[in-house]
């Protein structure tokens, strides 16, 4: 009786053994898709809902590292895909070898402080900042200048390269103290034209304002509707910009 009870037991107790081996993995799988703790879901979200989750992440650890967040993280410019597309918004299609070769083959020796590859850098680094396309508004640079020629009621000295507040023959216009601030209120001018968003960096153009203030919640989208606002008359003042953009895409 004492050796089947012995038995017994041991039976038993393989029996219990080999249940517990069973019941690991499931009860540690049960707990791996039940437990809330951890994620278990299947990845629905869109593109969108994942950029505005990174946006919102390194926004929270610059608040708590107290980092000022740069305004240019909270919006988004749709590419430009095309030559043909007339909008002052958007991203480059030149490349900037382009834009210096463009220039150079036009004037061999700009009338500038910095050499072709900086002006051309400091378009991109500011045009890219605010959403405006640093290309085309270096073709406006271009045909404002004459290439960095000058020659007109603007003098090089300005550092001003779209005719900031040149109102006459006799109206010089506003003064930079270097290249690229001259450059900046040249892409921030474009924005106050062209969006209501404030610009990233501190304002250095003197006639933003004027502008938004004009235009209230309106905004110009194309080259074309600079045309007698830029420039007076300006009748195609803005296809000739688009015109110049598209020879150098050709470079």
């Amino acid at each position: 009786m004492r050796r089947m009870n012995q038995k017994l037991k041991k039976v038993l107790s393989m029996a219990m053994l080999g249940a517990t081996l069973i019941s690991i993995p499931l009860t540690t799988h049960a707990k791996r898709i039940h437990d809330p703790k951890v994620e278990t879901k299947t990845e629905t979200r869109t593109l969108q809902e994942r950029i505005d989750e990174i946006l919102n992440s390194r926004q929270r650890e610059r608040e708590l590292s107290g980092e000022e967040i740069q305004s240019s993280e909270k919006f988004i410019v749709m590419p430009t895909v095309s030559s043909t597309d007339p909008s002052i918004i958007g991203t480059p299609i030149a490349s900037q070898r382009q834009c210096v070769r463009y220039l150079l083959q036009n004037n061999p020796n700009p009338n500038i402080a910095v050499s072709a590859e900086e002006i051309v850098s400091y378009y991109y680094e500011e045009g890219e900042r605010e959403g405006i396309r640093p290309d085309v508004a270096l073709c406006q640079a271009f045909k404002e200048t004459g290439f960095f020629r000058y020659g007109g009621t603007v003098t090089p000295d300005q550092n001003n390269f779209c005719g900031l507040g040149t109102t006459s023959a006799t109206v010089k216009g506003f003064y930079f103290p270097n290249p690229q601030i001259g450059v900046r209120a040249h892409i921030q001018h474009l924005l106050a034209y062209s969006s209501t968003r404030k610009p990233t960096l501190p304002l250095v153009d003197p006639r933003y304002s004027l502008v938004r203030k004009a235009y209230g919640d309106k905004t110009l989208g194309n080259w074309q509707d600079l045309n007698g606002r830029w420039a007076v008359p300006g009748n195609y003042y803005g296809q000739e910009i688009l015109s110049m953009f598209k020879a150098m895409l050709n470079q």
